[in-house]
């Protein structure tokens, strides 16, 4: 038996680069007791919490491998819920960073999240046009509420009553009684998508977004509010509703405005002119910002009835002397007592406008209690801005606070290079070249350069050379950050760059047809009496075709360049003539690298193809289907032949290159992978992609059994086609307005899969008594309580689901079993909501079956007196918990009165002091 070849597995280690992930949004988090200093965002997978004062990470919550699309800050202050793009949710701890909350519901990702004012419930809308609503405390789904026909951009609790208010991109806006769990009343004012809203005035007004400029304000009359007050509801502006009392065949003649009515009271009207992206106003409703796609953030500022009354005071002085003004001099019909009419804009008045560095994504704003306004804003280029205006003075003006910009790019980094050493890791895009520690993941020099493609760190590592999309190539003396020399090396994009075997030269490829051979060399600094290093161009090769990559061979014999017409030429590098043309590609070779044995050499097309040729002979080993989408990057692992490919399509993969295998892929980037780069000792992998996010990757010493690794990939692939089935349909169900919140997942069909294997083995033990006794005797454990602990350990939010798919043959053995539990009152509140769902979901079959009748009978009669006995005992805890409490702040008050009056003698001491010292100086 020959030897097997042993693969070690590379895992994720890190990920960094990115600062904010523009997909989601960026809220306020209250941390160590503090408000306005940290704030949540989203990157990729995970989300970072930032310190706003020092620019610092300070905890990760991380995710699994979906990408954050939302985030909402609870009431409290100590938990953030997140929405991914497939669907879940889930509640962290901001405190310890973790998660024991899961909500599965949505089949598409999250696009909105919002919790009541107590904290207890929570609502999310997504993409899939539905709206579910989730008890936090007990971890499970209420119900659905289907009637949007296009994705949720907002929804929103109102405080006083059981209502919701939801928007979508179908142009709609829809109130729902959440009593009744159906829509009462339909807002169809507007002719594009409503983007945003906000509730005013004590939910009594009501602010939409749109695609235009235009931000529409309408009046909200709670018609059962004015019955019960017996006059109508006056606005304290002049409102269509004004002189109308609500009478009793205005509200038996319509059903759906039974509850309120909505009417456009007028309209304020944005600087900017595209769509609104957010809209949002503080937790006091004094304060309304919003911004479009631009980088222009609007304040609106709603004023007091105090002020109001005041500006229109000054208007009615200023028109009677207008009118005085034209009577003295003549004009006839002049009316000497005019009316001056309130608007919405003398409500609602601009504050300013706060300019960002770049296209607004998100923002969020507190309001101090002293005038200050403290707002952040995520960019569009990988940045986070926090700003702050004084709103106690007559002319506001902001002043940027913080700017976190160091921690990654603006734009994608197109090349990365490892150092010699290991250790440091370059990475460049259009502005911004960085370099990075490793170990720390932190960056250590940050330069400002042209549009790099390619780059490379110059033997011994003081030095960087990158290749620049206008075809110059630039020095860099790492140690002082400067640019040492701007070397005007090619008419077109510099494409690819090779160090030389030799390390005395390297080689670059460009979009001007030419290959350009640099030699390192020795020159006199002009500034100063030192030598520094310099690029000497000594020969050139004239090509037919665009040059895409260019590559030596390790034993520097040979020189591969790849060509726009889909072939790859290899020249000798000592008198550049032409050695062989590798062709088969249908398209050109973005990428290509030569084992260090010089070999083998493996090229990655556009056609989604990986070719393994032999260099010796040209002839092609083996072409591999790599990629769904072009082969951006290739390399070899050093001393193998092994080689990794990244793609468009999100992927790096590992190849064998002698057995043509497959080995690992590596998945965790959101966006196309455009470069990777391999360590010298091949321990290392950094990846950079169009999500802004650098990833490193470790090997381990843990070893790839391929034929295990396929059967994991299989059995994956099947239990994914296994939660996408069809949902199962609830008996008497119909299609309607409201539904259940839970999705079938194969975290539910397991669960199921577990409590019917627990009934089956109660079923088998319970018929041979003589080996259950003795089983109870080894094992210390009841059959019964087996599927009690099982039944216990399914996650609350997956409890309905999981019940669902439970066939009804199964059904008779658990009502049986939840009366034996009721009766010894074990998990009464969980057993009564598992029976609760079970007979509602089963209750045709249940009442036709005489054989369940006794047992019907026994669980009604038992249920009701269990609940009612916990019904008593938490009524008896209340109370000694209320008693506790009237204690402990009448403590407090006692306490409290004590300090301020001995506060109150201390200082009338001293005064009485500071009078006499100033008697006897006198």
């Amino acid at each position: 038996m020959g030897l097997t070849k042993q693969y070690l597995r590379y895992v994720a280690s890190a990920v960094f680069g990115v600062i904010a992930s523009p997909k989601a949004n960026i809220t306020f988090v209250q941390l160590r007791g503090e408000r306005g200093r940290y704030m949540a965002v989203a990157a990729c997978e995970h989300v970072f919490i930032w310190d706003i004062r020092k620019g610092e990470k300070v905890l990760i919550l991380q995710g699994n491998k979906h990408e954050v699309t939302y985030l909402c800050a609870a009431p409290d202050g100590h938990h953030l819920a997140v929405g991914y793009e497939d669907g879940s949710i889930r509640i962290f701890n901001v405190m310890t960073g973790e998660s024991n909350v899961t909500f599965n519901g949505h089949k598409a990702s999250v696009t909105v999240l919002n919790y009541d004012s107590l904290g207890a419930r929570l609502v999310s809308g997504s993409k899939d046009t539905e709206i579910i609503i989730w008890d936090v405390i007990n971890e499970s789904g209420l119900y659905r509420l289907k009637g949007h026909k296009d994705a949720i951009t907002n929804v929103v609790f109102l405080k006083g009553r059981n209502f919701l208010v939801s928007s979508s991109k179908d142009t709609l806006v829809k109130w729902w009684d959440l009593d009744t769990q159906h829509c009462f009343q339909t807002m169809v004012g507007h002719r594009s998508e409503v983007w945003a809203f906000v509730l005013l005035s004590d939910e009594k007004r009501i602010m939409t977004g749109s695609s235009d400029s235009e931000l529409r304000t309408w009046d909200i009359r709670y018609l059962d509010e004015e019955k019960e007050a017996g006059e109508p509801n006056v606005k304290k502006m002049k409102s269509p509703f004004e002189n109308t009392e609500v009478t009793e065949e205005e509200l038996n003649e319509n059903p759906e405005d039974r509850l309120l009515k909505c009417q456009k009271i007028g309209s304020i009207f944005r600087q900017g002119r595209d769509r609104v992206v957010s809209l949002a106003t503080d937790a006091s409703n004094k304060i309304i910002a919003c911004h479009g796609t631009d980088g222009v953030l609007e304040v609106f500022k709603i004023l007091s009835e105090e002020e109001v009354n005041k500006m229109i005071n000054k208007k009615q002085k200023k028109a009677k002397k207008k009118a005085k003004q034209k009577a003295e001099s003549g004009e006839s019909d002049v009316n000497l007592e005019p009316e001056v009419e309130r608007t919405l804009k003398d409500e609602i008045q601009k504050v300013t406008n706060i300019r960002a560095s770049g296209k607004i994504r998100s923002f969020n704003f507190l309001l101090l209690p002293n005038g200050e306004l403290k707002v952040v804003m995520l960019l569009q280029n990988n940045t986070v801005e926090a700003y702050s205006l004084n709103l106690t003075v007559k002319m506001p003006e902001c002043t940027k606070i913080a700017r976190i910009t160091i921690a990654g790019h603006r734009t994608d980094a197109r090349t990365i290079a490892f150092s010699s050493d290991n250790i440091a890791v370059l990475s460049a895009s259009a502005e911004t070249v960085k370099i990075w520690n490793r170990s720390t993941l932190q960056c250590i020099r940050t330069m400002a350069c042209e549009y790099t493609l390619c780059s490379l760190f110059v033997p011994g590592d003081r030095q960087i050379i990158l290749g620049t999309k206008s075809g110059k190539l630039q020095l860099f003396d790492l140690s002082s950050g400067n640019l040492l020399e701007t070397v005007d090396a090619h008419d077109g994009a510099v494409w690819s760059i090779s160090l030389a075997p030799d390390q005395r030269g390297f080689v670059t490829g460009s979009a001007d047809k030419m290959v350009k051979f640099w030699e390192f060399e020795l020159v006199k600094d002009e500034n100063t009496t030192q030598t520094r290093l310099s690029l000497n161009h000594i020969r050139t090769l004239q090509l037919d075709e665009d040059i895409l990559s260019v590559c030596y061979s390790p034993n520097q014999r040979l020189l591969a360049v790849s060509l726009l017409d889909c072939t790859v030429k290899v020249f000798y590098t000592d008198t550049l003539k032409f050695f062989l043309s590798l062709y088969g590609h249908k398209l050109p070779v973005l990428c290509m690298d030569i084992s260090d044995d010089s070999n083998l050499i493996a090229t990655g097309s556009a056609d989604r193809n990986v070719k393994i040729w032999g260099l010796e002979f040209g002839d092609c080993h083996r072409s591999l289907f790599a990629h769904d989408d072009s082969v951006m990057c290739l390399r070899f692992v050093p001393k193998t032949h092994l080689l990794f490919t990244a793609g468009k399509d999100r992927k790096i993969k590992q190849w064998d290159a002698d057995k043509f295998e497959h080995i690992q892929t590596l998945e965790g980037h959101h966006g196309e992978v455009w470069c990777i780069a391999i360590s010298p000792n091949g321990d290392h992998i950094v990846s950079s992609s169009h999500d802004k996010s650098l990833r490193l990757w470790e090997r381990t010493r843990e070893p790839i059994i391929l034929e295990e690794e396929r059967e994991m990939q299989r059995e994956a692939e099947f239990e994914e086609s296994m939660a996408k089935g069809n949902e199962p349909l609830v008996p008497g169900e119909k299609e309607g307005e409201a539904g259940l919140a839970g999705k079938k997942t194969i975290e539910t069909v397991k669960a199921a899969e577990r409590i019917m294997e627990a009934v089956e083995l109660y079923r088998e033990e319970s018929k041979k008594l003589a080996e259950y006794n003795q089983a109870c005797e080894v094992a210390g454990k009841k059959p019964s309580r087996y599927v009690l602990d099982v039944i216990r350990k399914v996650k609350s939010s997956e409890m309905e689901e999981s019940l669902l798919v439970l066939p009804f043959s199964y059904i008779p053995d658990l009502l049986t079993l939840f009366n034996e539990y009721i009766q010894l009152s074990l998990e009464v509140e969980l057993i009564c909501r598992c029976l609760f769902f079970l007979l509602r979901i089963h209750f045709g079959q249940i009442t036709s079956n005489q054989m369940l009748l006794t047992v019907i009978d026994s669980l009604r009669k038992n249920t009701i007196g269990k609940i009612n006995e916990m019904k008593d005992v938490i009524g008896f805890n209340m109370a000694g918990l209320q008693l506790l409490q009237r204690e402990i702040e009448a403590k407090e008050d006692v306490s409290f009165f004590a300090d301020a009056t001995e506060r109150f003698q201390e200082k009338k001491r001293k005064r009485k002091k500071q009078e006499r010292a100033i008697l006897m100086v006198m």
